[in-house]
């Protein structure tokens, strides 16, 4: 389930990315999947505003059940519908950006406790997102090499262009974690296109 946008900056702060892509140049992260009217995967990729998309999500997962994403309104798992996902996910890929998947915010208690468990997600995307809200692991068995500020694209807890890009990221960007900017979501999002250069 997509978290809702009153949120506190606790919330903001607490879903802050930790990616394993070593040096590599900040960016945009951004999520999608959640609004059937936020255009395609492979048309997010287009935009050229993000270095790594986020699918989101797959909450059903562990304890021995199948693996079951939630694209809203984007596709169908329960009839095979999200294995068209995989040319999207292949175009992207070659136009540079990572595709992650984000999993999670699901009702079970079922998260990856190690690399091995990770293994089939990472060898067909090359990156997950354990969410960090979750009772789990993380840093640990996934030591972080970027950390990303998460923001609202839109809404409640917004901060404005000018702020962002003359406070925010000048406060943080001195850091040697420091990976780019995380927004949710790319149904909202007309927010990258003015803070890409800044990032």
């Amino acid at each position: 389930m997509a978290p809702k946008l009153g949120i506190s900056l606790a919330f903001l702060l607490s879903v802050t990315l930790a990616l394993q892509f070593g040096a590599e140049a900040d960016g945009i992260a951004i999520y999608w999947g959640q609004n059937e009217n936020e255009g395609t995967l492979e048309e997010t990729c287009a935009t050229c505003n993000y270095e790594y998309v986020i699918l989101a999500f797959l909450p059903t997962f562990g304890n021995g059940q199948t693996p079951m994403i939630n694209l809203a309104g984007h596709c169908d798992p329960y009839m095979n519908g999200c294995t068209g996902l995989s040319s999207d996910i292949k175009s992207c890929q070659a136009k540079g950006l990572k595709v992650i998947l984000s999993i999670g915010r699901g009702a079970g208690s079922y998260y990856l406790t190690s690399k091995e468990d990770a293994r089939p997600f990472r060898q067909r995307l090359g990156a997950i997102l354990q969410q960090p809200t979750m009772p789990i692991l993380a840093v640990g068995s996934f030591p972080a090499t970027k950390i990303f500020l998460g923001l609202p694209a839109a809404g409640s807890g917004f901060i404005p262009v000018g702020d962002l890009t003359s406070k925010v990221l000048p406060a943080i960007k001195g850091s040697s974690k420091y990976g780019g900017v995380m927004l949710w979501s790319k149904y909202q999002d007309n927010y990258s296109s003015s803070i890409k250069s800044h990032v």
